[in-house]
């Protein structure tokens, strides 16, 4: 597909961030791994630069830049179904989350611990860990990875297409480890998922997570006006108690997925939307008891409280698409994130509210998201997979959402801002300490390989990775020693290696 195309308007940009636009001299759209090996083949041959599409759901410009001349879009492999040969369910990089859930559950009862975006794909998501609001009781996505097909280019510029699996023995072992947590686009182009949860056995249906057959959903609210900076203080405070003590896996509230929304004053409100499996004994007890817990902490009443029962993939399917924001193709984006190990700090606090409340909003979908995280996702050590930030009390992201190019800027810079005075203690971003441990690799921000916004000395890599880092390195020069598959973000060979 080349300029000429009459697609080409729609292929050239992303689902995530219509900010970012390229200029490809030809997308190519496989449907097969053979494929893929044929297009990687010619761009080595002809000495092209190759950049990945799976969902098209990257929030920065990884994929969707200048320097792209072949984009190969994923879209059309998007199989889901199970492999009786390797005992495990395949899940093709262009399948959708939603598509996802809805395969597992309707043919085999089981599911995935993924993320709420419906069209986001499988092949980014899966690869830089895969957070969501099973993961709780089942981890995360990344952690159910049992082996993974990729095509990978090696040091004499011969193309071909390697399985690898989680087995220790597998002489292919570290690429799995790569894939399964350490972001999209470094090592080579990830054609298949085999998933199967570790130490599971039996059938298809004892092989993956059991899905809920209901859920209750609750959408409580409270009014900004309704709440003191002392009352968010102390909520904040007593939320990070609240999260160390029912992250653990005898906790009765371990199946209670749940999400802080803390929206702008002027437009929103303080949300919450949580799911528990309605199986859970008093399980409308414990949402209710939350519930009143997030009350009582703010010191104010909610002006909504909604709690209904729904079937598993109702459930999941109206999450998935509440809102612009998820489901509108043409919305800009801006992104940030952060890993907490505690509470925030005081003085962190009063930045948060003052931002929320006291500054210019810059539109009406300009919100922090607090994930409570834990559970089962601690149950694995941080060099297990290469998603290294087991111990974290929240992930936390920081999200505007706009339609308007006139707009980019005082978006972007809202949240920059926000950003900045949040971390001006070291250096502009949440360096892995006792309190902050980092950033989310899915969620990308280039501000972050920026000295002008990065005066840390740690570097993105870090951030992301951590400790994991230099054996990301090492797996990067045994699979892609040429660093044929690159991106602004990805991750680099060692020293030695150039």
């Amino acid at each position: 597909m080349t300029p000429k195309d009459a697609r080409y308007p729609d292929m050239i940009r992303g689902h995530g961030n219509n900010r970012h636009v390229a200029s490809p001299e030809a997308i190519r759209i496989p449907s097969t791994t053979e494929q893929v090996v044929e297009i990687v083949r010619e761009a080595v041959r002809d000495g092209k630069r190759v950049a990945v599409r799976s969902g098209g759901h990257c929030f920065a410009n990884l994929v969707f830049n200048d320097e792209s001349e072949i984009i190969v879009d994923l879209r059309l492999m998007d199989h889901v179904g199970f492999d009786e040969e390797r005992e495990a369910f395949v899940v093709e990089p262009g399948a959708t989350l939603l598509q996802i859930y809805e395969l597992l559950h309707i043919g085999w009862g089981v599911t995935l611990p993924g993320g709420g975006c419906y069209a986001t794909g499988a092949g980014g998501h899966f690869s830089g860990g895969g957070y969501g609001i099973l993961s709780r009781p089942h981890g995360i996505v990344s952690d159910h990875i049992h082996a993974v097909e990729v095509v990978t280019v090696d040091e004499e510029g011969e193309v071909r297409a390697v399985v690898a699996t989680r087995d220790p023995d597998d002489p292919h072992h570290d690429l799995a480890w790569a894939v399964a947590g350490g972001g999209g686009g470094s090592f080579g182009i990830v054609t298949r998922f085999w998933m199967r949860s570790r130490g599971a056995e039996g059938g298809p249906g004892d092989l993956l997570p059991k899905a809920p057959s209901t859920v209750l959903c609750t959408f409580a609210a409270w009014s900004w006006q309704d709440i003191t900076q002392e009352g968010f203080a102390s909520f904040m405070a007593a939320y990070a108690d609240w999260s160390k003590e029912h992250g653990s896996l005898d906790s009765p509230y371990l199946s209670l997925g749940h999400w802080l929304f803390l929206q702008h004053a002027e437009t929103g409100m303080f949300n919450v939307i949580a799911q528990l499996d309605a199986a859970v004994p008093d399980a409308r007890r414990l949402m209710d008891d939350f519930i009143a817990f997030v009350g009582d902490a703010l010191g104010a009443r909610p002006v909504v409280n909604v709690t209904e029962e729904r079937p598993f993939l109702k459930a999941t399917a109206q999450t998935m698409t509440a809102g612009e924001t998820l489901t509108s193709p043409s919305m800009r984006t801006s992104h940030k994130s952060t890993f907490m190990r505690d509470a925030f700090p005081e003085r962190q606090v009063e930045v948060i509210y003052r931002h929320l409340t006291k500054t210019a909003n810059p539109n009406e979908h300009t919100f922090l998201v607090i994930n409570s995280v834990r559970g089962r996702i601690g149950a694995l050590a941080d060099d297990d997979t290469a998603a290294g930030h087991r111990d974290a009390l929240w992930l936390v992201y920081f999200e505007s959402y706009w339609p308007d190019a006139a707009d980019d800027e005082r978006n972007v810079e809202w949240l920059r801002a926000l950003y900045q005075e949040l971390y001006a203690d070291t250096g502009g971003v949440p360096v892995p300490n006792g309190v902050t441990d980092g950033c989310y690799v899915n969620y990308p921000d280039t501000d972050l390989g920026d000295p002008a916004f990065n005066a840390s000395g740690v570097t993105f890599h870090e951030l992301y990775h951590k400790d994991n880092y230099p054996r990301l390195q090492r797996v990067k020069a045994a699979w892609d020693p040429r660093n044929f598959f690159r991106h602004p973000q990805s991750v680099e060979l060692p020293a030695a290696h150039g």
